[in-house]
């Protein structure tokens, strides 16, 4: 199927984390699908993925920024459009499961909405008049916290219930101009963060094993690779008269009876 994507400038949030995370791999499948990868992140790692990129030759750049950091986001859209003249699609994929609950400090809270859903707002504002032109979209990566809460993480929680609400005021605000807002909402993924967590708890094995049992379709966890494809198609030509939608890929573990987890 042909996605036409091709040459479409995807500016891409939180992509330069470790090999196999989540925005990495969408910024690969970005690359694959020929469209142009603008990857906006903290982490330097974006500067080798991108050399990795080009000598494949595929065109990408790396504008790297804090995205807490309002004025660097918008250092950070200009240059995209400096280098491209264009827009197509932003992805927002910033977020950090930071455990800043109700004994967290103010500063913390605030601090997490900043990273986890005020970037979300500064990206969409500034990259909104190149989108505008393209009648583009957004597309947001959420998170079942902002439908289910898990305790302790009320700014995580906060913020990504925050990016679902943004993700439908959007698609209204895109109708009058032909533009689109998803959301993908991801459940349990194994990514490398996962597995840090994991492997950091005392019981690691027994509490990954009692998580994957809690996932109905086929007991296991989301992969970034099915992600990234259901990411691909979303922001795709496909998905032409898809808008203000939350798209879960989570192998039913929101939705889905709890009478499937009952052991046989």
């Amino acid at each position: 199927m042909d996605l036409k994507l091709k040459d479409k400038v995807v500016v891409i949030s939180g992509a330069a984390g470790h090999r196999g995370s989540i925005g990495e791999v969408m910024m690969r499948a970005i690359a694959r699908e020929g469209a142009i990868p603008a990857i906006i992140d903290r982490n330097a790692r974006g500067f080798g993925y991108v050399e990795e990129l080009q000598a494949e030759g595929v065109d990408a750049s790396f504008f790297q920024t804090d995205v807490t950091k309002p004025e660097q986001i918008k250092a950070a859209v200009e240059g995209v459009v400096a280098k491209y003249g264009r827009i197509d699609v932003l992805i927002n994929n910033v977020g950090v499961n930071d455990g800043v609950g109700l004994e967290g400090s103010y500063e913390d809270f605030m601090y997490s909405l900043q990273l986890n859903m005020v970037s979300y707002f500064l990206l969409a504002k500034h990259c909104l008049p190149q989108l505008k032109a393209a009648k583009g979209n957004i597309l947001n990566i959420g998170s079942k916290v902002g439908y289910t809460g898990q305790g302790n993480t009320s700014g995580y929680a906060a913020a990504k219930g925050g990016v679902l609400a943004l993700t439908r005021e959007w698609a209204v605000d895109f109708v009058k101009w032909g533009g689109r807002s998803n959301a993908i909402i991801i459940a349990e993924s194994w990514t490398p963060a996962y597995d840090t967590w994991i492997n950091s708890l005392p019981n690691g094995k027994e509490k990954l094993k009692g998580i994957v049992e809690k996932i109905p379709l086929e007991n296991r966890m989301t992969t970034p690779e099915e992600i990234a494809n259901t990411a691909m198609f979303l922001i795709s030509g496909c998905a032409s008269h898809t808008t203000g939608q939350h798209v879960f890929c989570d192998g039913g573990y929101v939705h889905l009876d709890r009478s499937l987890l009952t052991q046989e």
